[in-house]
């Protein structure tokens, strides 16, 4: 698909999915395995419609948001058994609402800092990838 909008989220388009794999869609967003794993089970939880900022959405509507945000970090918890999982927010480079759900466990990558894409990449084998994404899309489809 072609980019149009300027924003590679609402185009669907070729660079997200060469970052990431859609896992299943919940009440406020869309949920994506990142395909670099080297935090096993790093998720980014997309606001189903273009914003930018927390503060554009009504009080539901961020409610429901971090209701689904909340939802992913459980799954990746039960799943991936970390011992902390970061939450991060950007959006400079990509001006669309989303949360990078990224589990921590200690002595592994980046504890005790912020997680970085600067480190080398680790990539699953698609079989992996998508037991993966199956194993999060069946947790949270339990949840809801």
């Amino acid at each position: 698909m072609e980019h149009t909008t300027g924003c590679f989220y609402c185009d669907n388009c070729e660079p997200l999915f060469s970052l990431m794999t859609e896992i299943c869609t919940l009440k406020a967003s869309r949920v994506f395995l990142f395909r670099d794993q080297k935090n096993p089970g790093r998720c980014v939880v997309q606001y189903k419609d273009h914003k930018t900022e927390l503060f554009q959405l009504t009080r539901e509507e961020r409610a429901d948001f971090m209701d689904d945000v909340a939802a992913v970090a459980q799954a990746i918890w039960k799943l991936y058994g970390p011992q902390k999982i970061n939450y991060a927010t950007y959006g400079d480079g990509v001006p669309h609402l989303h949360v990078h759900v990224v589990p921590k466990t200690e002595g592994g990558v980046s504890w005790g800092g912020p997680f970085s894409d600067t480190l080398p990449k680790v990539y699953l084998s698609p079989e992996a990838e998508q037991a993966a994404v199956q194993a999060l899309r069946t947790e949270l489809t339990k949840q809801a």
